[in-house]
């Protein structure tokens, strides 16, 4: 037999020797790419900051070309302010009032030139407005006492002189303003209302844009609190630096004027800011300009030096690789090779995730029509077992009522998967809110305790939904164990209903996906802590919850919205720190409440008795257990119950029995036509005879958009023996769908 191991060593010689020879001239390529490379960038690194600091000082040169600009403006304003009170010295409110076309038409004769005015107003002590350059007449009934720029000066905090408010939205017409103001005094010193001088944002956004790019990318005014009074590109209304980001820091430690860099809380951009603070006033004007524009800059003087020394670099480096191809081309070889192994590696770990994502999407789909079918035999057989329990040892018994017991907590955690997936079948009536939740009162007693006061504020004439009454209580009960949470010390949780209309302006303005119109409104509010604006934004996500571990699986909240959306609502929380919560239901109004069929309370359960009933009944179901439990239990009351595996074999038993009274089919059936399709070819064959479904998975053809069709009567599985009596009775005698 050959030696097939002699070689090895002679090539592992022959690979050492050619690493010995290789190595001085590998040491040259290196020297000819690292010395060049350390040279350009040590260039590299001081033509950048050479980069910033031309553009700190393109900056700071236009930001003081914005500081002259904005104290001339504020000079402005601050005339403004004097003329409304030189005009209105010692003049009363009455007069005024009395005089408002006179001082209207002076007002707007002087604002007609100052384009950075918007309006000149004059707000009495109560918070209503007096004359205004731009309204008129003026509607004495608007409130404006709930603005900060009069609540300031109202409560004297502080002793402020003059005030800038933040960007906010005009009420007496559709404009954005930021205002400065002023208090107005009675002769004997007392508040007896504030001056306004309403500025127009775009003024300064329209300035701040005819800055060169390439000098300013972003340019605006904020207050010292880091409200945005103006910026360009604009900014949505009330936005504001935080506290951590680069430009408050740096006016933390130089009040004045300097510059900061680092990443914009407005757009998560790398800039560098140069600000200055207009004099006087609690206002800066800050200039910035992305970094990646600095970077672009240096990089292309950087491209000029390399036409230089390139070529030489590539020129030793050529010479080098050219004695060293033989030998590169075999590396070449071996590194294709090993890119060839990582990507196969890569390819086939990307191919069992996809497996294994596609395992997991079957299981979620499946499980709850597999475990379904268990929990029904399971839960049948156990009750079925009970009633024919003959035995005098009560522990029999007590088993027996234990294993129904936790089959029946099993079937409601399936129902909890489905519901949080969405995949819970709505079964949608006409629905009187008020008297649901008149009748849920004992249970929400129960549910959050003696500490917490229960009021239910029901309007009158409320108008009927189409929703899942289930689905509702769930909701509420949810809600009020979450209200029940934050008020450990006790307090008062709150049920109101009401007739509401969403409009299209409350649409456009929340982004709200509801279309505008008549809505019945559900409201849970209580008076507990309250949640902080980062809380309440996160409240609807799954699995979000503030409570320690294992007090709370974060679901509650996010079925809630699935279930108000699934049912075409909205569903809005307001909340504050130490004043409690409200959420908000709306759901659409039922203007026609004879499309759907009125909610009614759960009636007894139908006690089966033997002999009760002798209609004949088929039964199209494929799992045995399932189909023996139900043969018996309608046999016990007295069906007659012909039972089929498939659909096709339901056929041919139909055409052949006559005396069939009732198709009850499961949806997912084998063969390939589900009960669907079933029910569609007995329809042909027989108009008249009713069907019952049976389903433990949602997915179907019996479900459209979460919501039963209209023409379907649903046993949901798992079921007991009263609700499959029941459903079969109701449904022979032509009370449902």
């Amino acid at each position: 037999m050959p030696n097939l191991t002699a070689p090895l060593p002679q090539v592992t010689a022959a690979s050492a020797a050619d690493s010995r020879a290789e190595r001085p001239l590998r040491l040259l390529i290196a020297a000819s790419v690292i010395l060049p490379l350390i040279i350009f960038a040590i260039a590299g690194w001081i033509s950048y900051n050479q980069h910033i600091a031309e553009a700190t000082d393109r900056l700071q040169r236009t930001v003081d070309v914005m500081h002259e600009h904005a104290v001339k403006v504020f000079e402005t304003f601050a005339i403004s302010e004097r003329y409304l009170e030189e005009m209105l010295n010692n003049v009363s409110n009455n007069d005024i009032t009395a005089n408002e076309v006179a001082y209207n038409a002076r007002i707007r004769n002087f604002i007609s030139t100052l384009p950075q005015l918007r309006d000149l107003w004059v707000i009495d002590a109560d918070g209503h407005p007096l004359v205004s350059g731009t309204v008129f007449p003026m509607p004495r009934t608007m409130a404006l006492a709930d603005r900060d720029y009069f609540t300031v000066h109202k409560s004297g905090n502080g002793g402020v002189d003059t005030y800038i408010s933040g960007v906010i939205e005009g009420r007496a017409y559709d404009a954005n303003f930021f205002a400065v103001t002023r208090k107005r005094l009675t002769s004997d010193g007392k508040f007896d209302g504030i001056y306004l001088v309403s500025i127009a944002p775009e003024y300064f956004t329209r300035y701040y844009s005819e800055f060169p790019s390439s000098d300013v990318t972003v340019s605006g005014l904020t207050r010292s609190d880091g409200v945005t009074l103006a910026r360009f590109p604009a900014a949505p209304v009330g936005s504001r630096s935080r506290p951590d980001s680069p430009l408050m820091q740096a006016v933390a430690a130089n009040s004045l004027r300097g510059t900061s860099m680092g990443q914009s809380t407005f757009d998560n951009e790398r800039r560098l800011v140069a600000y200055r603070k207009l004099p006087d006033q609690p206002i800066y004007v800050n200039a910035g300009l992305d970094l990646s524009t600095v970077r672009t800059n240096w990089m292309s003087a950087m491209a000029a030096h390399l036409v230089f020394g390139f070529p030489a670099t590539l020129a030793i480096v050529a010479l080098a690789i050219l004695t060293l191809r033989h030998t590169r081309r075999e590396s070449h070889a071996y590194a294709q090779l090993r890119e060839e192994t990582a990507r196969r590696a890569a390819t086939e770990q990307a191919l069992r995730q996809a497996q294994k994502m596609e395992a997991v999407g079957r299981l979620t789909g499946g499980i709850a029509h597999d475990f379904n079918n268990l929990l029904t035999a399971i839960i049948g057989n156990v009750e079925l077992a009970t009633r024919r329990n003959n035995s005098t040892d009560e522990r029999v018994g007590r088993s027996l009522g234990a294993i129904r017991q936790a089959s029946m907590r099993a079937a409601t955690l399936v129902q909890r998967l489905l519901t949080f997936s969405r995949q819970h079948p709505q079964e949608v009536k006409a629905v009187d809110i008020n008297r649901l939740v008149g009748e849920m009162s004992e249970l929400l007693h129960r549910s959050i305790g003696e500490t917490v006061t229960v009021e239910t504020v029901l309007s009158s004439g409320l108008w009927k939904t189409a929703i899942d009454p289930n689905q509702l209580e769930n909701a509420i009960l949810n809600l009020a164990v979450n209200a029940r949470d934050s008020m450990p010390k006790g307090g008062k949780l709150t049920i109101e209903t009401s007739n509401a209309f969403i409009d299209e302006a409350y649409v456009m303005r929340s982004g709200a996906e509801v279309k505008a119109g008549q809505f019945v409104l559900v409201a849970v509010s209580d008076t507990g802590e309250g949640m902080p604006p980062e809380v309440r934004d996160k409240a609807f996500e799954p699995f979000f919850t503030t409570k320690a571990a294992g007090a709370g699986s974060g679901l509650g909240l996010s079925m809630v919205y699935g279930f108000v959306k699934q049912s075409n609502g909205h569903v809005q929380i307001y909340s504050e720190v130490g004043q409690g919560t409200a959420i908000k239901m709306y759901f659409p109004r039922l203007s026609d409440p004879g499309a759907f069929p009125a909610w009614e309370t759960a009636e007894a359960p139908v006690l089966p008795r033997t002999g009760e009933h002798n209609e004949c009944i088929l039964l199209v179901e494929d799992d045995e257990d399932v189909s023996r439990f139900v043969i018996e239990a309608l046999g016990d009351i007295g069906y007659r119950v012909h039972h089929a595996a498939t659909a096709a074999r339901a056929l041919e038993i139909l055409k052949a029995t006559p005396q069939v009274q009732l198709l009850f089919t499961d949806v997912i059936l084998p063969g390939g036509m589900n009960g669907r399709e079933l029910a569609n070819e007995v329809k042909k064959l027989r108009p008249e005879l009713p069907v019952l479904f049976a389903t433990g998975y949602t997915r179907n053809a019996i479900i459209h958009h979460g919501r039963l069709d209209n023409d379907v009567d649903l046993l949901t599985k798992p079921f007991t023996t009263d609700a499959l009596a029941r459903k079969v009775r109701q449904v022979l005698e032509g009370k449902t769908a």
